[in-house]
This record gives structure tokens, C-alpha cells and sequence, in this order.
């Protein structure tokens, strides 16, 4: 791929707006150093160091693009009349929050996780404590949505659905969002664990190979086979594209007259994979909001999950990030 013009797109990014709809959540990581076994248990003793608030869920697709693109990234959810809501807003940062809807009947989605170091160059995650509401949205809160994406959809120049099925995107929020999507003639892409057949008319969709497999039937064991599910759920979705992420498989990009595959761009500096999902959900769209072609979106996609995974984690990258991967990748080949 051209170098130059792959730098262009990245810088481009800064340009399209997002929307990301779905199912907000606050990542607390919880810090500390492992000092002895407790006595009333068979468990660590921490002495704690220090509390990193991430946005965790939708709300790390929203944070992830917010880093590339300030004050053009807005969010649509639900969240409690609770402490842990004000942290998520806070944790957001510059993303818009005004399209929030808050329920008092529901708790603001919280994972908290434990994590101890063992030593002065290993940190391991003890225990994770879950907070949340799975129950699907009341009709009055469903309402507020529904009314949000009205306002909302026709200001941005893409729309992210974030579906890690803990309520949010009911079937009604579902077809409103991709009605309007379609309607003012915006970019759609879903991001969803399962029932990926519920998500149709969407400009694409980005399933991890398992998801993928679930949706196919089948096992995938091969190329061949990677193409004909990824055929099978385009056709079922009426997607433009699909861009199915394959682990250190790299990726693969299914659009309705060609495959694409896309190499891994990092594989020896592998740390932590939580959240590059939703880093690859966020930059691909913005790359297709910012006038990039499929494959050059993934490709760019690529590179930022190649960033994220090596720090603890939910990461985020950034533009200069990027830049500077795809120059240090121009110097080696030319040294070659």
C-alpha cells in the first residue's frame, strides 16, 4: 500500500464526526502490591497504589475515536442515578455526553478489576467485580432514546452501534438508528457479539472470527472457509462490507466482488488484547466517515490495534501514533 497516501487518511481522521450508540460502561482498575497471604482467607493482600478510570464498553469505541478526533465524538446510552455514572462521565473526557439518558432504575454498568504486582515487572489481574443491569430498557426509557438518535444521527458523519448485550440496543433502537443512518445518508457500522443477523442495511460490520463462526454454522479451519462465512453474513446482513479481525491472523475484508487479507502489523509486542475491538470499531469507521476505501480503513484499523495491545488494559491511540508507526515501517523498508 501507498505509504503516502495511507499517512494522508490517517491524518484525515481529525475530520469526520462519530456517534456511538450502545452499551456504556466504566472500567475501574484497581492497582496495588502484593505483600502477603491473608490470614481469615487463602487470598493477596494489596497495598493499594493507585485507581485508573477507563471508559470501558461503547464507551471505549466513543473514548478511542474522541482521541483522534476532539469535540466531534457523541454518545448515546443509558446510565444510573448513581457515583458510577459521574465517574464514567467524567472518564469520558471531551466526548459529548448531552445525548445520555439516565434511568434510576438501572445501575451504571461497572467492571472493576483487581490487579496485583508480583514482582517490579509483573502485574496480574487477581479478581474481577461485575455492576450491571442486563434487563432490556423500560418503554420509557427506550422512548428517550429513540428520541435522542432523532436529534443526534443527522449531525454526525457516522454511526457506531456497540452492542455488548447488557440491554441498550433493543430492536427498536436497532432499526431507528440504521433507518435514520441510511436516511441522511450516514456511514453505519455495528459491533456486535452475537445475533449479527438482527443488524441489516448497514454499511459494515466488524465480528472477531468466533462471533463470526457462531453466525456461519460452521468451523472456520481455513481461507476458503473464512470466505465463504464471511460471504454468508454479508448476504445475510446487506452489508457493504465486512472486516472480520482474526487475532494474530491479521484481518479479513469481505466486500461483495472481493476478499482482502491483511497481515497482523504487530505481533511480537503482544500485551494485552482487552478493548482493541472497539479500538478497530473506532478507527475503521472514522477512516470510512473520512472518505477512506474499506480495505485502507482496515489497514489503518490494523495499525491502531497494533498500538493499543501493547499497554495494560483498555488503550487509545492517537494520529501523531499512527503517523509515526507508518514512518518507522517507511525507514525499515527502505533499510532493506
Amino acid at each position: 500500500m501507498d505509504m503516502d497516501n495511507l499517512v494522508a487518511h490517517i491524518k484525515n481522521l481529525a475530520n469526520a464526526s462519530v456517534l456511538v450508540v450502545g452499551d456504556l460502561a466504566l472500567d475501574e482498575m484497581i492497582y496495588g502490591d502484593a505483600e502477603r497471604i491473608s490470614r481469615e482467607a487463602p487470598v493477596l493482600i494489596l497495598q493499594h497504589t493507585h485507581t485508573k478510570l477507563i471508559p470501558g464498553g461503547a464507551s471505549n469505541a466513543a473514548f478511542n475515536a474522541a482521541m483522534l478526533n476532539k469535540n466531534k465524538v457523541s454518545v448515546i446510552g443509558v446510565v444510573g442515578s448513581d457515583f458510577q455514572a459521574t465517574q464514567l462521565k467524567k472518564a469520558l473526557g471531551k466526548v459529548n455526553t448531552k445525548y445520555l439518558v439516565t434511568d434510576k432504575t438501572r445501575k451504571t454498568t461497572t467492571k472493576t478489576r483487581v490487579s496485583g504486582a508480583i514482582s517490579t515487572s509483573i502485574t496480574q489481574q487477581v479478581v474481577r467485580i461485575d455492576r450491571q443491569t442486563t434487563a432490556p430498557l423500560s418503554a420509557a426509557t427506550e422512548k428517550k432514546v429513540l428520541a435522542n438518535l432523532e436529534k443526534a444521527v443527522p449531525s454526525h458523519d457516522a454511526v457506531i452501534l456497540s452492542d455488548y448485550h447488557i440491554g441498550t440496543l433493543t430492536p427498536k433502537i436497532i432499526k431507528k438508528a440504521i433507518e435514520l443512518a441510511n436516511k441522511h445518508k450516514k456511514i453505519i457500522v455495528v459491533d456486535a457479539q452475537r445475533d449479527l443477523q438482527n443488524y441489516k442495511n448497514i454499511t459494515s460490520m466488524t465480528p472477531n472470527l468466533p462471533d463470526t463462526q457462531k453466525s456461519a454454522g460452521f468451523e472456520i479451519k481455513t481461507e476458503a472457509d473464512l470466505k465463504k462465512a464471511g460471504t454468508k453474513l454479508l448476504a445475510a446482513t446487506k452489508a457493504k462490507s465486512l472486516l472480520i479481525t482474526c487475532g494474530a491472523n491479521g484481518m479479513y475484508v469481505v466486500q461483495k466482488d472481493k476478499q482482502t487479507k491483511i497481515p497482523v502489523f504487530n505481533k511480537s509486542e503482544v500485551f494485552d488484547v482487552t478493548g482493541a475491538g472497539d479500538t478497530v470499531t473506532a478507527v475503521y469507521t472514522l477512516a470510512l466517515a473520512s472518505g477512506a476505501d474499506t480495505v485502507t480503513a482496515a489497514v489503518i484499523s490494523n495499525i491502531a490495534a497494533s498500538i493499543v495491545v501493547k499497554h495494560f488494559g483498555c488503550a487509545t491511540t492517537t494520529i501523531d501514533e499512527l503517523t509515526k508507526m507508518c514512518e518507522d515501517r517507511r525507514k525499515k523498508k527502505c533499510k532493506k
